[in-house]
């Protein structure tokens, strides 16, 4: 904190990386003041209640705009590309835009300066310790999204342990939503229905899990006024989010779905959800990513074992030895599971595998990349989409 020897204005900050999102809104003209902002965070279902909540808006009569994992290389941009793409939707006459905030984007001050008509919590689970080290610190992260600093509303699953102790310890005024919130609930691949204050609300998005995201959505948008009637019709006018409990063979006669789990939670709730429609068998394919949280590993072994069969191969293994990463994943299965388990470094062959595996009213669930078009490998990027290898393997459209 020293004046450096120049003769230009200078502005001594503490912070600089915080002072950076505070000026690069006041240069744009603070953006986030004239647009209805929401901010979603948490470890799992960031992006599909973002994009619940977008079709809720949009439904409602609002120009919306979504930012997250699906519209840039990170999930929440650095603060001076967000601050120039909310002045930009400002000018095209956007009114609202709900964005997923990453616990980076929190840790390195990417939304100072922004302010949220209200913030959700969805979870908390084990991921980003690569970044953050501990998950103290990545808790802490998340919760400072909860001040009055960034919002005067506060969302939060009830049903979390972190989510109860951001509602005990926050300044803003908190509304909870949990799932006993739903009522009569029919859950099935491609869609679920459920009953939510007073309204029948069928959601395009099937899986149980993404009911209480349905939740975390309906939830936001009563609390910034929108009328159950256009939450519910929102609802079901969603269109299918690529790489959410996306069922990429509908019409044969075993499911094929592609999800983005990729924490030992969200591969626990997705192969729950497989089970949930189907009494036949679950056949999971995944990997984890490298270059990242590599204490994660054993932990996604041992919650894959949920599964009838497991297929263990490569995610985006970046620079490390794919091999390596996988034997790390296998690691975490306890033994008298290990006759579940198959190995195959080759993605293509692993989702080859397991859709060669599947028979009637089976469910296969390739996780961990979702929407991703590309996989790296040796430091190269690889055209591959999950959901089209498994496509043009099982000779479907999409």
């Amino acid at each position: 904190n020293r004046r450096l020897n120049l003769d230009v204005p200078q502005i001594i900050a503490s912070d600089t990386r915080q002072a950076t999102g505070i000026l690069a809104a006041a240069f744009h003209d603070h953006p986030s003041r004239d647009l209805t902002v929401v901010g979603i965070t948490g470890t799992n279902g960031k992006t599909t209640t973002a994009h619940m909540l977008g079709a809720i808006l949009t439904q409602h009569g609002q120009r919306t705009t979504v930012l997250g994992t699906l519209s840039g290389a990170r999930t929440t941009p650095e603060a001076a590309e967000l601050q120039r793409t909310l002045a930009d939707e400002r000018s095209k006459g956007t009114k609202a835009v709900v964005m997923e905030v990453s616990s980076h984007a929190l840790a390195l001050q990417r939304v100072a300066g922004m302010q949220f008509a209200a913030a959700t919590f969805t979870n908390l689970g084990h991921d980003h310790l690569d970044f953050h080290r501990t998950h103290d610190a990545y808790f802490a992260a998340k919760a400072s999204l909860f001040t009055s600093n960034y919002t005067s509303r506060a969302i939060i699953n009830r049903d979390d342990a972190f989510g109860q102790q951001i509602a005990e310890d926050c300044d803003v005024a908190v509304v909870s939503y949990g799932r006993s919130d739903a009522t009569d609930v029919a859950v099935g691949a491609t869609g679920s229905a459920f009953s939510w204050r007073g309204a029948r609300i069928w959601c395009t998005v099937g899986g149980d899990f993404n009911v209480l995201n349905a939740l975390a959505a309906a939830t936001t948008a009563a609390e910034i006024g929108i009328p159950v009637g256009d939450i519910a019709a929102g609802l079901g006018n969603l269109a299918q989010i690529p790489g959410r409990f996306e069922n990429v063979n509908a019409n044969g006669n075993f499911a094929v779905l592609v999800d983005y789990a990729h924490t030992p939670e969200a591969l626990r709730n997705v192969i729950a959800a497989a089970r949930a429609v189907t009494d036949q068998r679950v056949i999971v394919v995944f990997g984890c990513g490298g270059d990242r949280d590599a204490t994660k590993r054993p932990d996604m072994g041992a919650a894959a074992i949920s599964a009838d069969s497991v297929i263990v191969t490569s995610d985006n293994p970046r620079h490390e030895d794919p091999q390596a990463i996988i034997d790390a994943i296998v690691a975490g299965v306890a033994p008298t599971h290990l006759h579940k388990v198959a190995v195959e470094v080759d993605r293509r062959q692993a989702i080859a595998m397991a859709c060669t595996q599947a028979g009637s009213g089976d469910v296969v669930i390739i996780a961990g990349r979702g929407h991703e078009a590309v996989q790296t490998i040796a430091g190269r990027d690889i055209a591959f989409s999950d959901a089209e290898v498994a496509r043009e393997l099982l000779g479907v459209g999409s």
